[in-house]
């Protein structure tokens, strides 16, 4: 039988046993269930060792190829557009990762503080230099740093994470999170474990079934696998394995 999904029509017998979040179900009683499923294309891309570290709560190092690009960008504080440069690195995997870390949404407004920094206090530290490099910088007059952003929320959950408090600006502009050196003095430090890896199947519904009959289309051969000792194994990225 074809199994129609949001992507994609993949053909396996009735008996066919499919990942849902409830458990394994046959093909043939999957109409409206969601499956386990990964991109087919995206299985075949390197992937990255993940090494916590300063470097890596800055984003300093990755070990890819990378190329430095002049650019410019608004500046909400000068209000004009302000020169820079960036190091460009292609990854779609490092891409991925990255929205995972900030919650999905690719969009700078809409990301979330990446709790992934917080596993060890280097980790954390680095983020925040790489932060205030970025967006915020160290004061002359005082021992810390000032956080600028437009993101709340972000500012909000580094906030409460290093037990400082935060008032948000309500005039349109940039808010501003202080972060005092002797933050840590408060003993408000929690490590937190989070994973590293790219997490990198989803789920699809499945919108329809479709019988196949032998003589109702062109010929075709149907296999049946017994693996061992594994017993899963990839459908056009959809996560099944053998009938018990």
């Amino acid at each position: 039988m074809d199994v129609v999904t949001d992507h994609l029509t993949f053909t396996v017998a009735p008996d066919q046993l499919l990942s849902t979040p409830d458990g394994w179900v046959h093909a043939r009683d999957a109409e409206g269930a969601v499956l386990a499923w990964t991109p087919p294309r995206k299985l075949c891309r390197e992937r990255l060792t993940i090494k916590l570290g300063y470097e890596f709560g800055y984003m300093a190092a990755t070990g890819l190829a990378a190329r430095l690009e002049a650019v410019s960008r608004p500046s909400g504080y000068l209000r004009k557009e302000a020169p820079g440069f960036r190091v460009r690195v292609v990854s779609s995997y490092l891409a991925d990762l990255m929205r995972q870390y900030t919650g999905g949404d690719a969009h700078h407004m809409r990301q979330r503080f990446p709790r992934v920094v917080l596993r060890d206090l280097e980790t954390f530290e680095g983020f925040l230099e790489g932060y205030t490099d970025g967006d915020g910088f160290r004061s002359k007059t005082w021992r810390g740093r000032l956080l600028v952003s437009a993101n709340v929320p972000f500012l909000a959950e580094l906030a409460e994470v290093i037990g400082a408090r935060f008032t948000p600006r309500t005039n349109g502009t940039a808010s501003h999170l202080v972060v005092a050196d002797s933050w840590l003095s408060r003993g408000v430090f929690r490590p937190e474990r989070h994973p590293l890896q790219l997490s990198e199947s989803t789920w699809v519904e499945v919108r329809g079934l479709r019988p196949r009959t032998a003589g109702s289309t062109k010929p075709f051969t149907l296999y049946s696998f017994r693996l061992d000792p594994h017993p899963g194994f990839l459908v056009n990225g959809h996560l099944a394995r053998q009938p018990w």
